[in-house]
């Protein structure tokens, strides 16, 4: 009896050192595995949109400029870029996986390098329905999404024949204000007219 139970302690010891020392390794194990797992998250990417507002007259190409900035410079190539619009209607995808998704459209395109971290689109020959707020969106290998500050676009409207419509368009708008400004001044002097001219006509009879 006294061997054996001088063996099970000496097998129990046996056994929980053999068990601390695989939880031991394991925690080592572990511990240096954690950096390795790390290292794919080094995605800090920035997505900068210039400017933050672009004006452009109909029938003009417009370049709304996004650029991607790594400070681990990855392969960029690797790198899923989406373009999309939002106005009153809401959103509107331009330009999935680096293509354009419109269709029957060819005035949409990314026109930058993206091995260079320019995602920039082209419109050409815009409208006024081109007008909005246009977002860059770029989602990583690791499926993290980064989008950009948008950029809104305001188009205007081309002008006539050397611009004459939108002049004269303008200044009726200036001479009917000022008519109105005119008669509002008569309405409002016509009593104290009267009340001089009759002040003149009683002066004039003493």
């Amino acid at each position: 009896h006294l061997q054996l139970s001088s063996l099970f302690p000496g097998t129990d010891v046996g056994v929980t050192g053999g068990s601390a020392n695989k939880e031991n390794a394991a925690a080592v194990t572990h511990i240096t595995a954690q950096p390795l797992l790390l290292t794919p998250e080094p995605w800090n990417l920035l997505v900068t949109q210039t400017p933050a507002k672009e004006k452009a007259k109909e029938g003009e190409t417009v370049v709304l400029n996004c650029h991607l900035n790594s400070p681990q410079r990855p392969s960029l190539t690797d790198l899923m870029v989406k373009w999309y619009k939002e106005d009153e209607k809401g959103q509107m995808d331009l330009l999935e996986k680096n293509v354009t998704v419109l269709p029957n459209n060819s005035r949409v395109f990314m026109s930058g390098d993206l091995s260079q971290g320019d995602v920039s689109l082209i419109i050409l020959n815009v409208t006024t329905s081109d007008h909005g707020i246009y977002f860059c969106e770029v989602t990583l290998p690791d499926g993290k999404v980064v989008t950009g500050d948008g950029t809104k676009l305001r188009i205007r409207r081309a002008l006539g024949l050397f611009g004459i419509e939108e002049s004269i368009g303008t200044i009726i708008g200036v001479v009917a204000a000022g008519i109105g400004g005119i008669v509002v001044l008569i309405i409002v002097l016509t009593p104290q007219l009267r009340k001089c001219i009759l002040c003149m006509s009683q002066e004039s009879r003493q």
